[in-house]
């Protein structure tokens, strides 16, 4: 009603109880220019605002159960198609059907496995089968000419305490390599996690970087308006543009990291590179860890690297003991029979080797130093745990009161300054600069809060892979 005729104004203004000569004049320049240019400006924000509520719908924050769902409405060409929908345990559930470091711990153990059943085999008898003829010479008392046989088998003996420490060593190996394998298990998680969580961030970055274009262009269309009927300077309208252009690079650096992400996670999970990845869920909320001691005492108990390298020490032992009990030399019963022309006979025996010049002093001393290096491995592991668990558990206590404070504080004053600032600038009383130091300050903000959520996710996947927090998300 206000942007009709003059006289329908002025009658407006009188009922309201105020005339226009009582109005400041900025304020009524202002009117005359709204009642002018507002149904171009309507026209041209129509589409725009469209767009921005319907992107508005999809930006939360990333512990909203939708924050991470909300897609971007622009993705890289390679990202095009029909997307494939991954939620954290498909995710979890395709890197380990699908990875080769998994395939690999597999084969190894497999192979493990095999050699014990080497260990537990005996050793193979030997025959001999020999057969010739036998002619007589000229000679005073030739030898009966004809056919020659000769029949004979070997049989080592094996030594009943060298098999005993050969097999046991063979199975502290297969416990070796199946601890191994639950390590690598672990890893390869953590991994798929940490890039499905990543690729989260990336998403909801690029809806900030949105909503923060969606604003600068609004307010650069209504500083050209104002600079086309003399209202505003042109420093106004070059502020808008730059930091339009600004805030269009944050965008697309912003689907650059995530086209990143969205690579890592292939590569994590071993995907199809056809396949267009479409990672959806949230990030997990926060918990109460208990004490490092406690902690401490779990991970250094129930870690598969700490019992792999317990087990590493005692098949040290048990290949000591097989080395120091091959010093015993292993008997070959034989047992043959020779048929000639004349005569026949038989013969049977045991042949030993005598350890006169080798006493498996050389073996014996590698033995002793493969315990001596595996009880370091076992120690440095200890320690490179200890070293983790407590980085881990910083970091996510330092995350989760940062994500805290941006939450309740810092994060509320900058959506109500950047709301101040607007409602100032549409009255006359700000200039754009003052609109966009405020969104500056808000985007400031909305991304500490995504790295600090990201940081706490992150430290708690590293809890969840040194086995201090149970994992959620195993299928």
């Amino acid at each position: 009603m206000l942007f009709s005729r003059g006289n329908t104004l002025h009658w407006t203004l009188f009922r309201f109880g105020f005339s226009i000569a009582s109005l400041k004049p900025v304020i009524l320049r202002r009117l005359v220019l709204l009642s002018l240019f507002l149904p171009s400006i309507l026209i041209g924000q129509s589409a725009p605002e469209d767009d921005a509520s319907s992107s508005h719908s999809g930006q939360m924050a990333p512990d909203s159960p939708q924050a991470p769902q909300s897609a971007p409405e622009t993705l890289p060409a390679a990202m095009q198609g029909t997307p494939l929908v991954l939620s954290l345990t498909d995710v979890v559930r395709m890197a380990e059907e699908n990875s080769p470091r998994l395939h690999e711990a597999l084969a190894a153990s497999q192979r493990v496995k095999a050699a014990a059943h080497t260990a537990r085999a005996y050793t193979n008898p030997s025959l001999e089968v020999f057969e010739g003829h036998q002619s007589a010479r000229p000679i005073a008392t030739p030898g009966v000419p004809g056919l020659l046989q000769h029949y004979a088998a070997y049989q080592t003996i094996e030594i009943p305490a060298e098999r005993r420490a050969r097999q046991q060593a063979a199975d502290r190996a297969v416990i070796s390599s199946q601890f191994g394998q639950s390590a690598v298990m672990l890893s390869v998680t953590a991994d798929a996690k940490r890039a499905f969580y990543n690729a989260l961030r990336r998403r909801v970055e690029i809806s900030y970087a949105q909503e923060n274009l969606q604003l600068v262009q609004d307010l650069q269309r209504r500083v050209t308006v104002e600079v086309s009927v003399g209202e505003k300077g042109r420093l106004e309208l070059t502020r808008a543009q730059a930091e339009r252009a600004r805030a269009e690079f944050t965008l697309r650096s912003a689907r650059l990291e995530y086209a990143n992400a969205i690579a890592l996670l292939r590569l994590t999970i071993a995907a199809p590179a056809e396949a267009n990845l479409d990672p959806r869920g949230t990030l997990e909320p926060s918990i109460v860890l208990p004490s490092l001691e406690q902690l401490r005492a779990e991970v250094l108990r129930a870690h598969p690297a700490v019992a792999q390298s317990q087990a590493e020490i005692q098949r040290a032992r048990k290949a000591l003991d097989h080395e120091r009990s091959l010093r015993i030399p292993q008997p070959t019963a034989f047992a043959e029979f020779e048929n000639q022309p004349d005569l026949r006979f038989w013969r049977a025996g045991i042949s030993v080797h005598i350890p006169l010049w080798d006493g498996r002093r050389g073996q014996i001393e590698e033995a002793k130093a493969t315990i001596s290096q595996s009880a370091a491995m076992l120690d440095q592991r200890r320690l490179e745990l200890i070293s983790a668990l407590e980085r881990a558990y910083e970091q996510y206590q330092l995350a989760d009161e940062q994500t805290t404070s941006l939450e309740s504080g810092s994060l509320r004053a900058a959506e109500s300054a950047v709301d101040a600032a607007k409602a100032a600038y549409r009255f006359g009383e700000r200039g754009i600069v003052e609109v966009l130091d405020a969104q500056r300050v808000l985007q400031s903000v909305r991304g500490d809060l995504v790295d600090a959520q990201f940081a706490r996710q992150s430290a708690l996947v590293d809890l969840e892979e040194l086995g201090a927090v149970a994992s959620k998300a195993r299928p």
